[in-house]
């Protein structure tokens, strides 16, 4: 059964820095694509950033130059390196997975999320 587990949320004062982590068990890591969303009250869910099997990854525009996502392959986790955090990066931070081989490009995994607060 895959399960994802995330950690590492807090609350924060702007320009303050976080690091998520999100634990991989019940499946093949290595065959899976991850990446970050996260959800603010009343927003739509909005993806911040992924990583790709290579190692390439892409972010969104709110969050380039601040925010670096990596993977520990041998540890079965993702990671999400926040900096200059801003109120607006607020929400609850969801890591995903899809199956990087799949014709169909949908993240079919998702974890509980983890609670991020950054105060002005």
């Amino acid at each position: 059964q895959v399960q994802l587990v995330e950690s590492g949320g807090g609350s924060v004062e702007a320009g303050g820095s976080l690091r998520l982590s999100c634990a991989a068990y019940g499946y093949t890591y290595s065959r899976f694509c991850m990446a970050w969303f996260r959800q603010a009250p009343g927003k739509e869910r909005e993806g911040v950033a992924n990583i790709d099997k290579d190692g390439s990854s892409t972010y969104a525009d709110s969050v380039k130059g601040r925010f670096t996502i990596s993977q520990d392959n041998a540890k079965n986790t993702l990671y999400l390196q926040m900096n200059s955090l801003k109120p607006e990066d607020t929400a609850t931070y969801i890591c995903a997975a899809r199956d990087c081989y799949s014709p169909v490009y949908d993240y079919n995994y998702w974890g509980q999320g983890t609670q991020v607060t950054v105060s002005s």
